[in-house]
């Protein structure tokens, strides 16, 4: 195989695989109203929506044990090896959503098989980002590596996209009583399609030069412990931990949460939220790779910076101008805003991560900061802000939410040194040194 061909292969394995990986984490949050009526039947619509927030929210829980065990197993036995078995992991958890009976037939095992099936997808999820992220910047020449990298978050938002499409179709296709009883099935039947293919891709590939190259010289690459990592390479954790809280506190607020507060805040249609983020999904997915070519060329801090600086700006006055009057027109509007600024911190975003780890421990390290961040702050989102609407009375908590997330995140690039330049990353960080640079 060519250079160029494997270089191709490598960026659609990682994009499909990890596209298929998030389409069912995500569906599973655009579909809580309806999920909440099938396994969490209550009197409270309240209270079945939290429930089902909460559910989603319990696969996060799992992430950073997902995230520390597959990640040692992608340093130690290789990014293929792990990338083949998260999906293959994700594949049996969308199974069981998929055909589960609901409550009023089987009765509690119904919840109860549904947490367990968010369990696994987390554990399989939990060590998606960090396997995916080292592949792709470890086939990447050195001065493409915020484009290659670019592609980790292009696939997310891939999976976002065909969510939020299938959410779309059957929201508006099939009459209410259909897609409470059925149709809701639908899109995890759908992903299963996808997941066999990603599996026979990702078993294809070869493994990444870089980490070939470093596991060659390596003599102690088989003792990757977290121990490790956290006295080497501790500064690089707690940077990419804060940038991490940013931005999953972003997306699961305003892309995830976003067909709940539409129709429970604002009164929405319900097809309403899934029309926006068909397009502004699509809006991202074609100008994350286009952010990471230009970190490529002026640096990762300043393109991410720029846009932290510019939702401090704007996230504040968009939702107050959206509570005013709530229509799909202004919903679109700051959606799309919101879409812009989104593709332009994340398209340097994974690589900017991935430069402060070496190869030996990089997908371990990606995978702790990442999974720990993200099951904080990221996850449980919709589920607090959902809350605090409830206890306040307060619409604005989405706002006030995310302004405290990119707050954490300016503070965590200030000191996070731009290795867009260098062209061996190990040289720099083999011993923990070089993340910090004012």
């Amino acid at each position: 195989m060519s250079s160029l061909a494997a270089h191709r292969r490598a960026i659609v394995a990682a994009t499909i695989g990890n596209a298929f990986e998030w389409y069912d984490f995500i569906v599973f949050g655009f579909l809580s109203v309806i999920i909440a009526k099938q396994f969490f039947p209550s009197t409270d619509p309240t209270l079945s929506v939290l429930l089902t927030t909460a559910t989603f929210g319990s696969a996060f829980l799992v992430r950073p044990l997902g995230g520390i065990l597959l990640g040692i197993y992608a340093d130690r036995a290789g990014r293929k090896a792990a990338l083949s078995l998260v999906i293959l992991l994700m594949s049996v958890a969308s199974a069981m959503i998929a055909f589960t009976p609901n409550y009023a037939t089987i009765g509690i095992a119904a919840p109860v098989i549904v947490v367990l099936s968010r369990l696994l997808q987390g554990l399989s999820a939990g060590g998606e980002f960090g396997s995916a992220t080292a592949l792709l910047i470890e086939y990447a020449p050195a001065n493409r590596r915020g484009f290659y990298g670019s592609w980790q978050n292009f696939g997310q938002f891939l999976a976002a996209v065909v969510a939020a499409t299938m959410g779309a179709l059957i929201s508006r296709g099939l009459s209410a009583t259909a897609l409470n009883d059925w149709g809701w099935r639908i899109p995890f039947l759908f992903g299963l399609l996808i997941g066999p293919v990603g599996f026979y891709i990702r078993t294809k590939i070869d493994e990444a030069p870089g980490y070939t190259q470093a596991i060659a010289t390596a003599t102690d690459a088989a003792r990757v412990t977290f121990g490790a990592i956290w006295r080497e390479h501790r500064g690089a954790l707690l940077i990419s931990f804060g940038l991490v809280v940013f931005s999953s506190v972003a997306q699961y607020v305003l892309n995830v949460y976003l067909p709940i507060y539409s129709v429970r805040q604002l009164h929405l249609p319900v097809a309403a939220p899934f029309v926006v983020l068909v397009v502004t999904g699509t809006t991202r997915m074609i100008l994350i790779p286009l952010f990471g070519l230009l970190s490529d060329r002026v640096g990762r801090k300043p393109v991410m910076g720029t846009a932290m600086v510019l939702y401090l700006l704007t996230i504040y006055p968009l939702f107050v101008w959206l509570v005013a009057a709530p229509s799909l027109p202004r919903l679109l509007a700051t959606e799309m805003i919101f879409a812009i600024l989104m593709a332009a911190s994340l398209g340097p975003a994974a690589t900017a991560l991935a430069e402060l780890f070496p190869t030996r421990v990089r997908a371990t390290g990606l995978s702790i900061s990442y999974n720990v961040a993200t099951t904080l702050f990221g996850g449980f989102s919709p589920f607090l802000v959902a809350w605090l609407i409830e206890v306040t009375g307060d619409k604005m908590m989405p706002a006030y939410f995310v302004t405290i997330a990119t707050l954490v995140g300016v503070a965590a690039l200030w000191p996070m040194q731009d290795k867009s330049r260098e062209t061996c990353l190990d040289a720099a960080g083999a011993a923990g040194q070089g993340e910090f640079s004012m």
